[in-house]
């Protein structure tokens, strides 16, 4: 009988340990790099902690905000370099209807939902499925399981992203799902904070920006769409042509927290350029995804951050490509939506050069 017991006591230990090693996967910090260009990442949240390239003199910067500990990733409020999912930004309500089925969410911003929940993509350990260090073209590749019902979204979800640098100076960011029994929202995207002048080198309000929307989805109070799309024409949103990021930022509440319609339909779309002219550095974003979520780092408020310098409002700025913010509340935005056996891929590909 005891023999019988310490049998099913070891097959019980087995199982558990078996079950832990799917669930839990050790967070460690990951370089991908080619020449003086590098890109460190962890799978906590799938994150990008870091991005190094030169400036007009030849002097390396890192041009994210960021953290120096897990940790502080961990303990993160901003989503600083997190991808965002199963749904980045917000879903007014925290609820949806889909197939005749009301589903409820769990909100963490008021009654609403922002970036996937309390327990968002950004806040689980990703497994890391590829990483090529030593290639021309070095990348990694992370995935992660979503269950049915996590965060109240409907079906389980398989989703990836690869992370590879390119020639010269690329960074391509490639995010993939399937839904694998049930139809469900997918909207991945991610949230590096951009300093193309250096992490630590104070605000981004004289640098220059071009954003290639010419229409905004206009929301309320709590930042929610509410289904209405207006041209940028004559308001403070207009960035068509090359402007300063606070050449008209006193005109807001608190700085820009919207989302564009980017004009283009082709596959990979031009999104935005950014310009420093003290670094001399230009980044250019292209995207497959159909709006861009612009935001100057509001909501940053003495953080510390990398090395000990503290960021504060304005000291970065975002452009996250993604579906348009609660699409799923909204039948005449696009379709965030994706059953099972189809696939969801948002491409993003980030272009650094130097303007001397």
């Amino acid at each position: 009988m005891s023999l019988k017991i310490n049998l099913l006591v070891c097959l019980f230990i087995f199982h558990l340990l078996a079950a832990a090693s799917v669930r839990g996967h050790k967070i460690g910090i990951y370089e991908i790099k080619k020449g003086d260009f590098s890109v460190k990442i962890t799978n906590y949240g799938a994150t990008i902690i870091s991005v190094l390239l030169p400036d007009k003199h030849g002097k390396i910067g890192d041009v994210v905000l960021g953290y120096d500990t897990i940790q502080e990733y961990k303990n993160d409020t901003s989503y600083f370099g997190a991808t965002l999912g199963r749904v980045a930004n917000r879903i007014g309500g925290a609820q949806f209807t889909l197939n005749g089925i009301h589903y409820k969410l769990v909100p963490n911003e008021g009654k609403n939902m922002l970036h996937g929940g309390p327990k968002g993509f950004s806040k689980v350990v990703w497994k890391v499925s590829k990483y090529v260090k030593d290639s021309p073209s070095p990348y990694i590749t992370l995935t992660y399981y979503s269950a049915d019902g996590e965060e109240g979204f409907p079906g389980a979800v398989l989703a990836s992203v690869t992370y590879a640098l390119k020639d010269p100076y690329k960074l391509s960011v490639v995010f993939r799902a399937k839904a694998l029994n049930k139809a469900t929202p997918i909207n991945l995207s991610h949230h590096p904070y951009w300093n193309i002048g250096g992490h630590n080198s104070g605000d981004v309000l004289s640098q220059v920006l071009q954003i290639f929307g010419s229409h905004i989805t206009l929301v309320d109070k709590q930042f929610i769409p509410t289904g209405e799309i207006a041209p940028v024409k004559n308001t403070p949103y207009d960035f068509l042509k090359p402007r300063k990021v606070g050449s008209r930022i006193n005109k807001l509440k608190n700085g820009y927290d919207i989302n564009y319609v980017l004009d283009s339909n082709e596959k990979m779309k031009p999104v935005g350029i950014v310009y420093d002219k003290k670094s001399g550095r230009v980044m250019d974003v292209q995207a497959s995804a159909p709006g861009v979520q612009f935001y100057t780092a509001n909501g940053v408020n003495n953080i510390k951050g990398k090395g000990g310098f503290v960021y504060q409002p304005h000291s970065a700025l975002s452009l996250e490509t993604l579906v348009f913010p609660d699409a799923v509340n909204h039948p005449n935005f696009p379709s965030t939506i994706v059953n099972p056996g189809e696939k969801y891929v948002h491409s993003v590909l980030y272009t650094f050069s130097i303007k001397k």
